[in-house]
């Protein structure tokens, strides 16, 4: 496994089925950002763009993603930042952090959640999780 210290932005309306290393798939449409994980594992993944999870960052043709990444799920449980096109490699957390980090998550998760969220985001949102779901599967 090679770690990447760059990605590269690529704009897309779609993410493609097959990703590249070493590239930041970004769709403006989707409020999605999608990469191999940095580790070099092969892992996608998946950053939604909204005030609960991460936010975009464009300066000076560079793409930065806050906050950092934490890959907890994967088997390589990576943690980086993505600034400016490079990567800031983070020091592993703890389970108890990790525990932490993910109650803030759902925590910040509920607080920008609308009153009502309607039927039409709602849908977007279930397709998008299915369908994120069914690429996995087939990838393995």
């Amino acid at each position: 496994m090679m770690r990447h210290m760059t990605l590269e932005t690529e704009w897309v309306e779609y993410v493609p089925e097959v990703l590249q290393p070493g590239v930041l798939y970004v769709s403006r449409r989707f409020s999605t950002a999608s990469h191999l994980c940095c580790c070099g594992c092969g892992l996608e993944v998946v950053t939604p763009l909204n005030a609960a999870k991460w936010r975009l960052i464009e300066r000076d043709g560079t793409v930065s993603l806050q906050p950092s990444i934490g890959n907890w799920g994967f088997p390589c449980q990576s943690h980086y930042w993505i600034e400016r096109g490079r990567v800031r490699w983070a020091g592993a957390l703890t389970k108890k952090q990790i525990n932490s980090v993910q109650a803030r998550d759902r925590h910040d998760a509920l607080a920008v959640r609308p009153a009502r969220a309607s039927p039409v985001a709602g849908l977007k949102a279930k397709l998008l999780n299915t369908w994120t779901a069914v690429i996995a599967w087939l990838r393995k």
